[in-house]
């Protein structure tokens, strides 16, 4: 197999739609192994299937330690190591007043955007020093960067994922292990409404568009682009990063 990610082997949270199933195909395209992990059975076995024999699919709550060992599992038995993990499985409460959002929502989004984080890289980081290294991409968000009001815990949540790679980069670089966010701006995702807070139509897709200076929302080709980019040995000396994918928003 050729390609920029040839012989690696990439894990994938949030891989049955959106900015996941992107990555996941992206990878697969350029030669990877991938490990489809998704709190939707069906929809990680789909996207699996789609991608062939070079995929496997997981049903995985990011959240529970021992789906997370099962989904590492997954790919160091299954394809004979972990170089690449992408923790992009995520989780908002609806755009609204800060102080009405359920204690409920509050727990999910930080247990989904930064627990995962903690419990992935107690599961992967050993499997990867045993290869000598390897890629670990957090998706993060502009909200991480810049806040705006209506999702004040989410954007808190997504603050914790941006310092978490930081400083992550700078603990793992001793084994040569990259971490990097990536923050996009409001995508074209199952989260969207949520995100907006109002329906979505195109007259409330335009009022958020207005605020993107390179005009639309972010696709999940471009975050897809993106984590190629990060995963590849080219991009061997970036670590610490928090990439903007945001058509200008956050200038």
């Amino acid at each position: 197999m050729t390609g920029q990610l040839a012989g690696k082997v990439a894990v994938v949270t949030g891989g049955g739609s959106g900015f996941g199933e992107a990555i996941a195909k992206i990878y697969a395209r350029e030669g990877a192994k991938v490990v489809v992990a998704d709190l939707n059975g069906d929809a990680a076995a789909r996207v699996a299937g789609e991608i062939g024999a070079s995929a496997s699919a997981i049903r995985a709550d990011v959240t529970a330690r021992g789906d997370v060992e099962a989904m590492i599992g997954a790919a160091t038995e299954g394809f004979g190591g972990l170089d690449i993990l992408v923790n992009n499985a995520g989780y908002t409460h609806r755009n609204q007043p800060m102080l009405e959002v359920t204690e409920a929502d509050f727990d999910r989004t930080y247990a989904v955007n930064v627990k995962a984080i903690y419990l992935a890289a107690l599961i992967a980081v050993p499997q990867m020093e045993r290869r000598g290294g390897g890629v670990i991409i957090n998706t993060a968000s502009t909200a991480g960067l810049r806040p705006r009001p209506g999702l004040t815990w989410y954007n808190g949540s997504k603050g914790a994922a941006v310092i978490l790679s930081k400083s992550m980069a700078v603990e793992l670089a001793p084994k040569k292990i990259r971490v990097n966010a990536l923050c996009p701006v409001m995508g074209e995702t199952g989260m969207l409404e949520l995100f907006m807070g109002v329906p979505d139509t195109p007259e409330n897709r335009a009022k958020f568009v207005a605020t993107i200076p390179l005009g639309r929302m972010s696709r999940p080709s471009d975050m897809a682009e993106a984590a190629l980019f990060l995963a590849r040995d080219e991009s061997a000396f970036l670590t610490g990063l928090a990439m903007e994918i945001d058509g200008g928003r956050c200038v």
